[in-house]
């Protein structure tokens, strides 16, 4: 973006209306995507959104960007086919837990893996909601769905532990009742060379209704959710008095001023350490409150850049390459 340029949220705002369910918590997304890409300095021509197939796959429409409606699943791989032909792009993936845990997860796990420099933005509703109320890969135990009238049996996957075991180098979580923070991790990702996965708690008013009530509502957020931030101490609730220590290895809730704890006493939160990303994956509701904010951030080679690297060393060596002398080298068949 030219130093002239500057953008409000009402410009990255599409002339589509936006056709989700009164209530739905992909609204306050969308606000803060908007928000967000007014503040990572790219042109709205060289940004792009990539989805598949779900309610959060209406994305693109809804983003004056350019954008890619594209199959179930296979946003990820666009995405990166996309980035690989176009470095400069700053491409964005809408998609939800079905589309990207499910009929996508290789897509998405070979994404990470080889750290492309795309955003993926996952709306983890734990239901699929485009085809009315089936459970998806994210779906709890026990919880009664279209196709689970007597209860889930299947163990759901923890997005956060699947993406730190495919070494991504930026994961983060947020809820979708905080604007504010979601905006922020937003704007971090953009900056982050490298895949970076945003899992975001979204509420179907429909199929799923509550399922993330209990930390993301706004009147129990702050004592069953922590935002940690790296280098500080993990402390939350509302009253700023309970923090998180560790008990062996394990993490413990403890109160401020209660026993001899001090803030001193407390964990500090370190992105780059890989332990404490995966411990944040498996800290679980009620017995530890919600982890949210960025769990891991480390720099590596991105994918696209690796590519072009070794084009140009191939191209310096060899030349251009011709496309038709290539199709007739090597071994070659005349069928008749």
């Amino acid at each position: 973006m030219s130093e002239t340029t500057t953008y409000t949220k009402k410009d990255f705002v599409s002339d589509q209306e936006v056709r989700w369910c009164p209530g739905c918590g992909d609204y306050s997304i969308l606000s803060a995507v908007q928000t967000a890409m007014t503040q990572i300095g790219k042109k709205r021509e060289d940004i792009c959104f990539v989805s598949g197939i779900g309610c959060s796959s209406r994305f693109p429409y809804y983003m004056n960007t350019f954008g890619m409606h594209t199959i179930h699943g296979r946003a990820a791989a666009i995405a990166s086919g996309l980035k690989i032909q176009n470095p400069n792009l700053s491409v964005w993936v809408a998609t939800g837990d079905g589309d990207a845990m499910a009929i996508g997860g290789n897509h998405l796990i070979h994404a990470l893996r080889r750290n492309v420099d795309i955003n993926i933005i996952m709306f983890n509703n734990e239901i699929y909601g485009l085809t009315k109320g089936q459970y998806s890969p994210t779906t709890k135990r026990g919880v009664i769905t279209k196709t689970t009238p007597y209860g889930v049996v299947d163990h759901p996957f923890v997005p956060a532990s699947l993406a730190l075991g495919c070494d991504a180098t930026f994961f983060a979580r947020a809820i979708d009742t905080d604007v504010k923070h979601l905006t922020s991790l937003v704007v971090e990702a953009a900056n982050h060379k490298g895949t970076t996965f945003i899992e975001i708690f979204q509420n179907c008013v429909i199929f799923s209704d509550g399922i993330h009530e209990a930390y993301a509502g706004k009147a129990t957020r702050d004592d069953n959710t922590i935002k940690v931030e790296h280098g500080k101490p993990m402390i939350f609730g509302k009253e700023r008095n309970k923090g998180i220590i560790l008990r062996g290895t394990r993490p413990e809730v403890v109160t401020i001023g209660e026993n001899g704890i001090t803030e001193k006493d407390l964990l500090v939160h370190d992105k780059t350490d890989d332990n404490m990303a995966y411990m944040l994956s498996r800290m679980k509701f009620p017995e530890l409150p919600v982890a949210l904010g960025i769990f891991r951030q480390v720099s590596a080679p991105s994918y696209e850049m690796d590519v072009e690297a070794q084009i140009a060393q191939v191209t310096s060596k060899k030349g251009a390459g011709n496309m038709k002398s290539l199709l007739h080298s090597g071994q070659t068949w005349n069928v008749g």
